[in-house]
């Protein structure tokens, strides 16, 4: 994450991928003790990347991962749990079992966030990729899409909101 903050995509994709198959499995196990199908399993991985890459600047490089990680996919099952009607109480145990290991597996992760980003309109496609994707700071966004900074934290934040909306089933 460390090397992925400070510009490498080769380390932050690889840190994805490492964690895909592990977030894969705390989701289809937390979704079973909460007597579900893990058929949203996928959707709960999805949106734990896609939380992890939103707020990777928010990480503090002084402090292990682990935590940050765990909370975040914590968060997005529960989220998912209520969304399906359940009220559940998931231990912080099981995730840091289960984020201790695990296997590697090939992601579509690139494909998905792009897949996604294209259901934004242009502008708003354009500031999110540059801040949330490309990792660069309001003003280098505004310096490169010709654009006020005030225009592009309005764009930023209209796009994470539809994105957001469009994740939790409110999008059309």
């Amino acid at each position: 994450m460390r090397a992925g903050n400070a510009g490498d995509a080769d380390s932050y994709r690889r840190l994805l991928l490492q964690l895909t198959p592990v977030l894969r499995a705390v989701a289809r196990r937390g979704l079973a003790s909460a007597g579900m199908a893990d058929t949203d399993a996928e959707d709960v991985v999805q949106e734990t990347l896609l939380a992890i890459h939103l707020k990777r600047q928010s990480w503090d490089e002084d402090a292990p991962i682990g935590p940050w990680l765990r909370a975040i996919a914590r968060h997005k099952m529960i989220d998912t749990l209520r969304r399906s009607g359940r009220r559940i109480d998931l231990p912080l145990d099981g995730f840091a079992e289960v984020l201790a290991g695990g296997e590697s597996e090939p992601s579509m992760l690139v494909a998905d966030v792009d897949r996604h980003l294209e259901w934004l309109p242009a502008g708003q496609r354009n500031v999110v990729r540059a801040i949330a994707v490309d990792g660069a700071s309001i003003s280098e966004a505004a310096a490169r899409l010709s654009m006020t900074k005030g225009a592009v934290r309005v764009a930023l934040h209209r796009g994470l909101a539809a994105l957001a909306a469009r994740f939790n089933g409110e999008g059309t």
